[in-house]
């Protein structure tokens, strides 16, 4: 198996519940109030430690509560804490999560917290763990110089990229080049091409156009729908995961997709097999409530 490195954040998940999701303007009355650990880089990394992959996460945390619930949650998942860095004049970040508890659809707020203050700095320390890794997995929450370094670092010790675009930013033309596998969802990709994506024509279309920016493969992740592939070679849909139980909470699911595909890559699995693989691990994960602790243990993918 080979070794994945995430480079992301960690920000403590404040979950508010209520029966439906407030419009501008409105207050409603909440159900339930939840906190647990969240941010894309630090579920990513999770969702690949429980499945039982070597995951080093570079990221950096304040030196409060919130951080101590994250290394907690890291020396549970087997992972190795010492890419991280602690600067006790930062606070770790946070992020508001509004959840429709009928349908689990959300939508989130981040504030980075210390993790906004990654450098270049912060990825040359850490040359050592890029060496030996070979997935290097990524996200958009990250300072984007910042991010638009580690990726160029990382494909010059000849990993193999994934970026998850998310929230999506802008890229400069040059980075997208140095993305092996590139994750929008649907929205997200509309946004690289300045159009709305609804039918499937559009989804094709997107790929393609996606392609022609440099990048190796692409999947578009699709929510219930599934996901669509595309490279240079073949182009192909891959249905979602059937689940044998209902729906209870979203907001995690394209994280666990992220860090289920890089375990999957990691461990030789073929595109499809990968992209199978990562969608039952994400439809897994939205039966439990939480986006860290629903990522689900091999074990649990295996016999559900």
């Amino acid at each position: 198996m080979k070794s994945i490195c995430v480079f992301g954040i960690f920000v403590a998940d404040l979950c508010f519940f209520s029966h439906t999701i407030p419009i501008r303007g409105q207050t409603v009355l909440g159900t339930k109030y939840l906190v647990g650990p969240g941010g894309k880089g630090s579920n990513q990394s999770i969702a690949a430690a429980r499945l039982g992959g070597d995951v080093k996460f570079i990221t950096k945390l304040g030196a409060d509560n919130h951080a101590e619930m994250a290394l907690s949650l890291y020396k549970d998942a087997g992972m190795n804490t010492n890419t991280i860095t602690q600067d006790a004049k930062l606070t770790t970040g946070v992020a508001g999560i509004m959840i429709d508890e009928k349908t689990g659809d959300n939508i989130i707020n981040v504030v980075p917290g210390a993790a906004a203050n990654l450098n270049n700095q912060d990825i040359d320390k850490n040359q050592k763990t890029l060496t030996d890794t070979s997935i290097f997995l990524t996200q958009l929450e990250t300072p984007s110089l910042v991010t638009s370094y580690a990726l160029g670092k990382a494909k010059e010790l000849n990993n193999i990229t994934i970026l998850n675009p998310a929230p999506a930013a802008k890229i400069n033309d040059k980075d997208f080049k140095l993305i092996d596998f590139f994750t929008p969802n649907e929205k997200e990709a509309g946004f690289y091409l300045n159009k709305n994506i609804e039918t499937n024509n559009d989804i094709e279309k997107a790929a393609n156009d996606l392609l022609k920016k440099g990048i190796n493969n692409i999947v578009i992740t699709l929510g219930s729908k599934g996901v669509y592939f595309a490279n240079e070679n073949e182009k192909y849909y891959v249905d979602a995961f059937k689940l044998k139980t209902d729906v209870v909470d979203t907001t995690g699911a394209g994280d666990a997709f992220n860090g289920a595909f890089a375990y999957a890559l990691a461990n030789g699995y073929q595109n499809k097999e990968a992209l199978i693989f990562a969608n039952k691990v994400a439809g897994i994960s939205t039966t439990k409530l939480g986006a860290a602790n629903s990522m689900p243990t091999l074990k649990e993918v295996n016999e559900y």
